[in-house]
C-alpha cells in the first residue's frame, strides 16, 4: 500500500515531509507534482516526474537507472530553449492503467553512474527543471505541500499523515494502525477524545451517542458549527462523523444510546472509551466489557462550586485483561457523582485536558509511548494542579 510504502522508505518520506507532492501509483511508480517549468512561450506551467521504484522485497532500496518520465509539455530554459541535456525521447504512451507520459530524461549524477536513493534523484530532476522556471516566476516551486489524497483501500486517512514523517516517528505511529475504537458520548470529553484519535491510524472509529448536538455543547466541544449547524438538531455522533470524515475513513455514527439491548455492540471494538455522565450506563458498560475481558478507559470528572469558583477533579480510569479488580471501586455508578458537570457547566479547557490524558494513556497501552508508572487511576486536581497515580502495576 503506497502511504506504508512511502512511509517506510526515508528517502521518499523525506521528499514528502519536505513538501514535495509524492504519489505512488500501482504500487511501483513515483509520482512528483506539480513540477514547474519553463514553456516554449517562456510562460511557467506544471509538469510530473515519473520514475519507475526498485524494490528489495517490500522495501525501497537506491534507484537502479537514471532515468525519468515526464508528463507535460517539454521544459526549456527561461529563453525558450529545450533542455537538450537531459533528452531521452519525447512520445507518449501509457506507462501503467491510466498513467500517460510523454517525454523520456537521461541525467546522470555527477561523477558517479548511480544516485545515492529515490530523494536525490527526484531533487536533481526538480532542480535542472524549475530553476529555469524561477527565473521567469521567482514564486514556482516544487515543494508546494500539495495534498495528495489517499485511496480508502491504502489507509483510514484521506490525505498521508505528514506529521509523523516530518518528527520521523513514522515507524512508532505505525504501532496505533489496528483494530477498531469506540468512543461512547461524544459531547464534551468525547468530542475531544475523538479529535485525538482522529488524528492516529487507528483502522476504524465508532461513535456511540443518541443525544443531540444543541447549542451548549458548541461551547465545550472541539471545532466552531455554524447557527444553521445548530438549528438543524444533528445527533452528536452524527455531526462529529461527518465533520471528521473530512479526515479520515471508516469512522461510524451510532445515533443512539448504549443500553441492555445494544452493549454487545461494543464488544465488536478492540478498545473502547467510555464518555458518559450516567452512572447506571457506566456499570453496564463497564461490567460488560470487563465480563469480555474487553479493555477500556473511563474518563470523567467532578466539579463543584465553591465560593463563586470551581474546583474538583478529573479522572482517567483504566481497565484491561492484565489488570481490572480496581474498577467497580474507583469507578462513579450513582446518579449523582458528576456534580455540577451534569448541569452543563461550560469547561471546555477541562474536557479537552481529560481527553488528552485519556488518550496519552490509550497510546501507553498500544506501546506509542513510554508507561513506566502503569497506572490504571489518575486524577488532576484543578485546585492544586496535582496529578495523582494510583493502582499501578
Amino acid at each position: 500500500m503506497s502511504h506504508q510504502l512511502i512511509a517506510r522508505s526515508p528517502a521518499l518520506s523525506k521528499l514528502r515531509a519536505e513538501g514535495y507532492g509524492v504519489e505512488v501509483r500501482a504500487g511501483k511508480y513515483l509520482l512528483i507534482h506539480p513540477v514547474p517549468y519553463a514553456t516554449p512561450r517562456k510562460t511557467v506551467e506544471s509538469g510530473t516526474l515519473v520514475c519507475e521504484l526498485t524494490f528489495a522485497g517490500n522495501d525501497v532500496i537506491a534507484p537502479n537507472d537514471h532515468v525519468m518520465y515526464f508528463v507535460g509539455e517539454y521544459p526549456c530554459d527561461s529563453a525558450g530553449n529545450q533542455l537538450d541535456k537531459i533528452f531521452n525521447a519525447s512520445r507518449r504512451f501509457e506507462l501503467t492503467p491510466g498513467l500517460f507520459v510523454d517525454h523520456t530524461f537521461s541525467a546522470k549524477p555527477v561523477g558517479r553512474g548511480g544516485y545515492v536513493d529515490f530523494y536525490e534523484k527526484v531533487t536533481v530532476y526538480v532542480s535542472k527543471i524549475t530553476a529555469h522556471a524561477r527565473h521567469l516566476d521567482p514564486s514556482a516551486d516544487a515543494k508546494t505541500f500539495r495534498v495528495v489524497e489517499t485511496p480508502e483501500e491504502e489507509s483510514p486517512f484521506r490525505y498521508p499523515d505528514t506529521a509523523s514523517s516530518r518528527a520521523e516517528i513514522d515507524a512508532i505511529t505505525a504501532k496505533l494502525e489496528k483494530g477498531s475504537v469506540g468512543i461512547v458520548g461524544v459531547g464534551g470529553t468525547g468530542a475531544y477524545i475523538l479529535d485525538l484519535v482522529a488524528k492516529t491510524p487507528v483502522k476504524e472509529i465508532h461513535l456511540f451517542d443518541g443525544d443531540t448536538f444543541s447549542q451548549h455543547n458548541a461551547f465545550r466541544s472541539p471545532g466552531a458549527p455554524t447557527a444553521d449547524e445548530l438549528n438543524g438538531r444533528p445527533k452528536k455522533a452524527t455531526y462529529f462523523a461527518e465533520k471528521y470524515a473530512a479526515m479520515r475513513y471508516r469512522l461510524s455514527a451510532h445515533a443512539y444510546f448504549i443500553d441492555a439491548t445494544n452493549v454487545s455492540e461494543l464488544l465488536n471494538m478492540d478498545f473502547v472509551f467510555i464518555c458518559v455522565d450516567r452512572g447506571a450506563a457506566r456499570k453496564l458498560i463497564s461490567e460488560t466489557l470487563e465480563s469480555h475481558a474487553k479493555s477500556f478507559i473511563d474518563a470523567g470528572m467532578g466539579l463543584v462550586v465553591n465560593e463563586g469558583q470551581l474546583l474538583g477533579l478529573t479522572r482517567v480510569t483504566t481497565s484491561t485483561p492484565v489488570k481490572h479488580d480496581h474498577a467497580a471501586r474507583r469507578l462513579p455508578f450513582s446518579e449523582t457523582a458528576d456534580n455540577e458537570y451534569t448541569r452543563n457547566i461550560q469547561i471546555a479547557d477541562l474536557n479537552a485536558l481529560n481527553a488528552a490524558f485519556a488518550v496519552i494513556r490509550w497510546k501507553k497501552l498500544w506501546g506509542f509511548y513510554s508507561d513506566a508508572e502503569q497506572e490504571f487511576h489518575s486524577t488532576f486536581s484543578v485546585a492544586s494542579n496535582v496529578i495523582a497515580n494510583a493502582e499501578t502495576i
